[in-house]
Formats: structure tokens, C-alpha cells, sequence
């Protein structure tokens, strides 16, 4: 029989690697500061969401290390996951707000993209994303039967943004004829050419976003949204069909599924790969904390973002897995698409 004195040897020397972590953790961040790289501009919504983060951020972790914000826009978010992935220091110091499509550039064979997605520490989301397919109320397309029939004008940024994507899918899938005008800066410049008469609709803008910016365009009907799309219904839209319901090719339904993981990653944050282990749990820790923080909550309602449909670092590593899991002959499809944006 082991002595008493043997065995409580044993069992501090078992116990001792995860003190040492936790102590290493407290010490690590007291006297320093957190790297927050922001992968949009100033002034958008990834912007806002990061900078409400940082202000709530270090008071969970243990040290209370100051955060910094710092923009680093280029090249639509891919230079800045370039950096995270391949230059930035792998020791805590330094973590990132990624644009939700990034993470599947490299899914889409975007050779610019010079990191692997699965291997990203992530960290957390404080909301997932639902879109609308959006027309002007002056648009004859004001139904998802109308989108069929009649060919629409829509806008986008460039030919391979966000909303030419998306409005190319929905061609595709639905059978739409809409054609687009590319070259605005970004979504607002859109969303005031619709309100010009420029283009009458957008197929991407997230509900989070428009109810911050037109709060009354929905309440006075001066758009009509076709349907919503996403991981998941936004329950505020209860007249609004779900995008999957209206198709029949289950092979269909896969693709927009897959489309759609950005919309569930939401704003993402993420720390380099090799982080270490102790470090990764203080800081998952930390924004688990922030995201059901009071504070926190209430910061993002006065700021008029969407803060209620949080995810931790695990569930944003298993969806990105999810994504990139998806059948070959769907990854295919959506490359096809992707791509097609040369030709428009």
C-alpha cells in the first residue's frame, strides 16, 4: 500500500502542470498589452464590433492586459489573416477580427490566401448573421415569384464581393435574372444607390446591419425582401421566407448551406496557430466572459449592434470544419460561381 505521505507527493506532482498554467496565465498578461488587428476599416461593422470587444475584453482576463486596436485593411481581409497566420507573434499578444468570408478563401482555391482556415486558433463570435435578398419598394420585383419573371438590376462592390456572389448563387439556384453594377465602395454607397434609383436591389445585406443604418426602411415598407438566408431564421422577420424551404434539389439546399457558413461564423476572432495551450484557454475563457458580460451587452445595444447569438472558440472551429467537409462536387459548384464573377 502506497503511504499517505507518497501518494499526496503523487498527486501534487500530477496537479502541478495545470497550476503551473493557470499561474503562467495570471502572470503572462499582467504589465502588457493585447494586439486587437482589425482586417476592415475604420468605421464598418467589423470595425465596431472589435472596438466594443476591446473595451470590455481584458477585464476577464487575468492580469487585465490593456487592448489595443489597430486597422489593417487590404485586400478584403486576406492580408491581414496572412499576417495573423504567418508573421504575428504565436505567444497571446496578439489576436485578430477577421471578416466572416475569409476564413473560406482558401475553400475557394483563392491563391492570395496563404493560410489554413482549421488551423487558426479561434476564439469567439459575439453574433451570427442572417441576410436578405432586398429590393427597392418602386421595384417591380417585389416577391420572390416577381425575382423569376422579371429581370432586376442589383448592386455590388466588386465582381467578386459579397453581394455579387451571393446574387450570382441565387441566379443560379432560384432562377433569377438579375444583372449587376459593380464598383461601389461598400454596402452604404449601395444602399444609397438604391434609395437614388440607381439599382433597385441587394442580395446580401445582414439584417443586423440594415435595421443599424435604415432602422425604418423595414417598419415603412420601403423594401421588400424576397427571403432570408443563413445558418438559421432571424425569428424578427416572421413574414420573410427561409431560403432553403423555397428549394426543392436537396443537392441545392448543400450548396446554399455551404454558401452560408460565413453568415454563421459572424464576426470572428482568432489567434495565430502555435498559441500556447494555457493561453488559448485564458483567452477563450475571456471572451466567453465578455460575451454574457452586462457591460458588455449593453454597450452593443447602445453602439445598435447585434450581440445576442454569440459562439465560442470551439463552435467556430467545428462550423469552419463543417464548411470546409462539404461534398467536392458542392465545392466545385460554389468555385464555379465564385469565379464566373470574371465574366460579369
Amino acid at each position: 500500500m502506497i503511504a499517505e505521505a507518497t501518494l499526496r507527493r503523487i498527486l501534487l506532482a500530477a496537479l502541478f502542470p495545470v497550476w503551473a498554467l493557470a499561474a503562467h496565465a495570471d502572470d503572462f498578461y499582467k504589465d502588457k498589452a493585447i494586439r486587437l488587428i482589425i482586417s476592415s476599416s475604420v468605421g464598418g461593422g467589423y470595425d465596431v464590433y472589435a472596438r466594443v470587444l476591446a473595451r470590455h475584453l481584458g477585464r476577464h482576463i487575468p492580469g487585465e492586459p490593456a487592448i489595443e486596436p489597430q486597422n489593417m485593411p487590404n485586400a478584403g481581409g486576406i492580408s491581414a489573416a496572412n499576417y495573423l497566420y504567418n508573421v504575428a507573434p504565436k505567444d497571446g499578444t496578439v489576436i485578430e477580427a477577421l471578416q466572416n468570408t475569409v476564413p473560406l478563401e482558401p475553400f475557394y482555391d483563392n491563391k492570395l490566401a496563404l493560410f489554413d482556415a482549421n488551423k487558426f486558433i479561434w476564439l469567439g463570435s459575439p453574433a451570427s448573421e442572417v441576410a436578405m435578398y432586398t429590393t427597392w419598394h418602386t421595384s417591380k420585383v417585389q416577391s420572390f415569384a416577381d425575382a423569376q419573371a422579371f429581370p432586376m438590376v442589383a448592386g455590388a462592390a466588386g465582381a467578386n464581393s459579397t453581394p455579387a456572389f451571393y446574387g450570382r448563387l441565387f441566379n443560379d439556384i432560384f432562377h433569377f435574372k438579375a444583372r449587376f453594377i459593380t464598383g461601389y465602395p461598400g454596402q452604404n454607397e449601395i444602399l444609397l444607390a438604391m434609395e437614388a434609383g440607381e439599382v433597385e436591389a441587394m442580395p446580401s445585406p445582414f439584417w443586423s446591419s440594415l435595421k443599424t443604418s435604415r432602422p425604418d426602411w423595414y417598419a415603412q415598407k420601403k423594401v421588400h425582401f424576397l427571403f432570408q438566408y443563413g445558418l438559421h431564421r432571424q425569428p424578427e422577420l416572421v413574414d420573410t421566407p427561409f431560403a432553403p424551404d423555397l428549394l426543392n434539389s436537396e443537392a441545392d439546399k448543400t450548396l446554399l448551406m455551404a454558401a452560408s457558413a460565413p453568415l454563421g461564423i459572424g464576426r470572428p476572432f482568432a489567434a495565430p496557430p502555435g498559441t500556447p495551450v494555457g493561453r488559448v484557454a485564458t483567452l477563450r475563457a475571456a471572451f466567453r466572459d465578455t460575451f454574457s458580460d452586462p457591460a458588455f451587452i449593453e454597450d452593443c445595444r447602445q453602439q445598435r449592434i447585434e450581440c445576442a447569438d454569440s459562439r465560442d472558440g470551439e463552435e467556430l472551429a467545428a462550423l469552419i470544419a463543417q464548411a470546409y467537409a462539404a461534398p467536392e462536387a458542392i465545392r466545385q459548384r460554389l468555385i464555379a460561381i465564385q469565379s464566373a464573377g470574371g465574366a460579369n
